[in-house]
C-alpha cells in the first residue's frame, strides 16, 4: 500500500522522537546550492523518493536518476541522514585516491562532482530516487542534467545522522566521527557502494541503480567496554593516548561524549633517576591529529628533524599534547564554550587538563603550561589565553583564523553587505577565499561555501566556514547553527555578526576588557604569520596587531613577526626554536627559587623570538602539520 508523503522538516524543540541509527560505540582543513525547503520523503511501490510529488516529471520529459539502495547485510538500521551520488572520471582517480568519494576532500573545494539530499528514514532493502529535483544539491556541477554527457566512474554513498535531544532542549540530526577527524567520506558507521563505470546521459531517460554494500569499520580496534569516539590510537614508547568521559559534553549532548590527547614525553621520563622531576606542558592546538605530536617518529626519520632533536642531550624537555575533539561539525571543537557545540572549552581547561596533569608528571602550574598551534589551533590559542588567562603562562600563535572579524579572511562581517562579491553599479567581483604568493586565486569564497552546502545542509558539511559558524554563532531557531550569511547568496546577517563580535572577536574582547585582562596578559602572546598568508590570514592578525598596541595600563607587549611573501603554515624559525623559547620564557617566569635544570635544556632561544612587537623577516621555514 502506497505510503503517504511525509515531509523531512528538522525536529522541533519538544520533539522526543528518536531515529534509530548505529550507535557509534560498537563499531583537513577545509574539508557545498542551497536546498530549497525541506527534503521530502515517498514511498510508492516500495521505493522511496527524495523528490517531493509535485515535482513530478512532466510527460515526455527525460531524466537521469539514480536508485540507490542500502544493503540489508550491512547491518544498517532505518534512519536519517544525507544520501549522495558521486561521480569522477577515470583520470580523477589515482592510487593513493582509487575511489570517488576518496577525491571530494583533496585541494577543496576542487572535487569531482557530487550531489546530495537529506533523507528522513532510509529502510535498508528500499530503493531511493534520487534525480533533478530542487532538494538535491550538487558541486561543482549543481545538477545531474547539467552534467556533461560520458563515461564516469559512479559511486553511491550515505551518511547517517543520529538524533540528540539536548540540555537545551533542542533537538538536531548529526553524524557523530569515530576517529576519523570528521572525514564524513571515510568515517565509520556510514556505507557506500562499490564504483561502477557507467555511461551516463543526463539528455535519455536513465535510472541507474546502485547497492550500497559497504560499511565503513572503526579507524582502530575499538577496545573491551570501549568506544570508537576520538579513535583509539596506540601507544608507542614515548607516546601515550588519553581519552575521558566529559562529563559536561556528555550532559549537553544528553549522550556519553569523550575526549583525548595524544601525549609526547620527553626523552629518559621513565628513566629511575627522572622519578622526581615534572615537566612543563606544551598544549599544541589545531586539527585532529592523525599522527604523533609535531610528527614525533620513534624511527627518528621525519621530514623536519624534530625527533631526533627531542631525543638528543641538548633539547629542552617537555610534556607535549594535542587534543583529539572531533565533533559533529568540525574535525576540532576550537576549544570553546558554544551555543551549537557545547562547553568544549571547560571541557578540555577544566576536565582533560587536570586528568592529564593526573595521569604524567606534569608541573601542573600555571606558571608551567603554555599553549601553542597554527591555523585552527593559532586562534584556538590565542582565544585559550583570552578566555582561560589564569590557567596558561602564554601563547605562540601561527597564522591564526580572523583575530579581528573586520578581517575575517577578505570578508568585514560587521560592514559588509556580501560576503561572496564586492559589488558596484555595474559589476559584483567575486571574493577570493585562497591565493597563491603570486597573487593568483585559487578559490572563491562562493565555491568553498556552496561545497559546504552540498555536503550537509545546517552547517553539517564538516567544512570551514560551517564550524566558525557552529563555534562563533548563535543557535537559530531550528537548533542548528545560525548562519552568518545566506549559505546560497552571501548575503550576511549583521545580527549574528554582532553576536560574533560581543563572544569571540578576541581584538573587540581585549579592547573592551583589558583593564581585567591586561595585568594577566601583558607580554604573554605572540604571534607569526605569512604576509601573503594562503588564506588571507594576516589580515586579522594585522587589525589585531593595531587594536591591541595601543593598550596601556599595563602596555600589551605582544610579539608579532610577519614573514614577508610567505604562505600559510609559514614559521619563523624551527619548532626546536619554538621548544627552546618556550622553556626560556617559563624559566624567565617561574616563581623564585624554582630549579629548572631538569628541563630547561642547553640550547638558548633565537633572539628574534625575545623580542616584543613588530617585526618583518625575511626567510623563515614552511612546515606542514609541524
Amino acid at each position: 500500500m502506497p505510503e503517504s508523503v511525509v515531509p523531512h522538516a528538522t525536529p522541533s524543540r519538544s520533539s522526543t522522537s528518536e531515529v534509530a541509527v548505529p550507535d557509534d560505540s560498537g563499531i583537513s582543513r577545509r574539508s557545498v546550492l542551497r536546498v530549497s525547503g525541506a527534503a521530502l520523503v515517498a514511498g510508492v511501490a516500495g521505493i522511496t523518493t527524495a523528490a517531493p510529488a509535485e515535482a513530478a516529471a512532466a510527460p515526455g520529459a527525460r531524466h537521469l536518476r539514480f536508485a540507490l539502495t542500502v544493503d540489508p547485510r550491512t547491518g544498517l538500521r532505518t534512519g536519517s541522514g544525507r544520501i549522495f551520488v558521486i561521480v569522477a572520471r577515470a583520470g580523477d582517480l589515482s592510487a593513493d585516491a582509487p575511489e570517488p568519494r576518496d577525491n571530494i576532500q583533496a585541494i577543496e573545494p576542487i572535487t569531482v562532482p557530487f550531489f546530495g539530499c537529506d533523507i528522513a528514514s532510509l529502510t535498508p532493502g528500499r530503493p531511493v530516487i534520487l534525480g533533478s529535483d530542487p532538494n538535491v544539491v550538487g558541486y561543482p556541477i549543481p545538477t545531474f542534467s547539467q552534467l556533461p554527457p560520458g563515461t564516469y566512474v559512479v559511486q553511491a554513498f550515505f551518511n547517517t545522522y543520529q538524533t540528540n535531544h539536548r540540555a537545551d532542549h533542542s533537538v538536531v540530526q548529526v553524524h557523530w566521527p569515530a576517529g576519523d577527524g570528521g572525514d564524513i567520506w571515510h568515517s565509520p558507521g556510514n556505507v557506500y557502494s562499490t564504483p561502477q563505470t557507467i555511461t551516463l546521459d543526463p539528455r535519455r531517460s536513465q535510472t541507474i541503480a546502485l547497492k550500497l554494500t559497504q560499511l565503513i569499520p572503526p579507524t582502530d580496534p575499538i577496545p573491551a567496554g570501549g568506544t570508537s569516539q576520538q579513535g583509539n590510537p596506540a601507544d608507542s614508547a614515548h607516546v601515550k593516548h588519553l581519552k575521558i568521559r566529559s562529563t559536561l559534553l556528555s550532559h549537553f549532548w544528553g549522550k556519553d561524549v569523550y575526549i583525548g590527547a595524544n601525549i609526547l614525553l620527553p626523552e629518559g621520563y621513565d628513566r629511575p633517576g627522572n622519578r622526581h622531576v615534572r615537566y612543563p606542558m606544551e598544549m599544541h592546538t589545531g586539527h585532529f591529529p592523525t599522527s604523533n605530536p609535531h610528527l614525533f617518529s620513534e624511527k627518528l626519520d621525519d621530514e623536519y628533524g624534530f625527533s631526533t632533536w627531542w631525543v638528543s642531550a641538548e633539547a629542552t624537555r617537555f610534556i607535549s599534547v594535542e587534543i583529539r575533539t572531533e565533533n559533529p561539525f568540525y574535525d576540532d571543537s576550537y576549544h570553546m564554550n558554544s551555543a551549537n557545540l557545547g562547553p568544549y572549552g571547560d571541557a578540555v581547561n577544566h576536565e582533560l587538563v587536570p586528568a592529564i596533569d593526573k595521569a604524567f608528571r606534569t608541573i601542573g602550574q600555571p606558571w608551567g603550561r603554555v599553549v601553542t598551534g597554527g591555523s585552527t589551533g593559532g586562534w584556538v590559542s590565542a582565544a585559550t589565553m583570552v578566555k582561560y588567562p589564569g590557567l596558561w603562562a602564554g601563547s605562540w600563535s601561527g597564522y591564526p583564523d580572523a583575530l579581528n572579524f573586520h578581517g575575517h579572511q577578505v570578508i568585514d562581517v560587521y560592514k559588509d553587505p556580501n560576503a561572496y562579491f564586492v559589488e558596484n553599479a555595474w559589476e559584483r567581483i567575486p571574493r577570493p577565499a585562497a591565493r597563491q604568493t603570486t597573487g593568483d586565486s585559487q578559490w572563491t569564497t562562493e565555491q568553498e561555501n556552496h561545497y559546504e552546502l552540498a555536503a550537509g545542509n545546517h552547517g553539517r558539511s564538516q567544512g570551514q566556514w560551517d564550524i566558525w559558524a557552529a563555534v562563533f554563532g548563535p543557535q537559530g531557531r531550528d537548533g542548528y547553527p545560525a548562519p552568518i550569511w545566506d549559505k546560497q547568496s552571501g548575503s550576511i546577517d549583521h545580527t549574528v555578526a554582532a553576536y560574533w563580535r560581543k563572544h569571540f572577536d578576541l581584538s573587540a574582547i581585549l579592547t573592551s576588557t583589558w583593564a581585567t585582562l591586561g595585568p594577566k596578559l601583558t607580554g604573554r602572546m605572540h604571534f607569526y604569520v605569512g604576509s601573503e598568508d594562503t588564506y588571507f590570514l594576516n589580515n586579522g592578525v594585522g587589525l589585531f596587531e593595531q587594536a591591541t598596541k595601543t593598550l596601556d595600563s599595563p602596555p600589551a607587549q605582544f610579539q608579532f613577526i610577519y614573514g614577508f611573501g610567505q604562505p600559510h603554515d609559514w614559521y619563523p624559525v624551527s619548532v626546536p626554536d619554538i621548544f627552546t623559547t618556550i622553556a626560556d620564557f617559563i624559566a624567565r617566569h617561574a616563581p623564585t627559587g624554582t630549579d629548572v635544570t631538569d628541563w630547561r635544556g642547553m640550547q638558548q632561544p633565537p633572539a628574534l623570538m625575545q623580542v616584543p612587537g613588530r617585526q618583518i623577516l625575511d626567510g623563515g621555514m614552511l612546515m606542514y602539520g609541524a
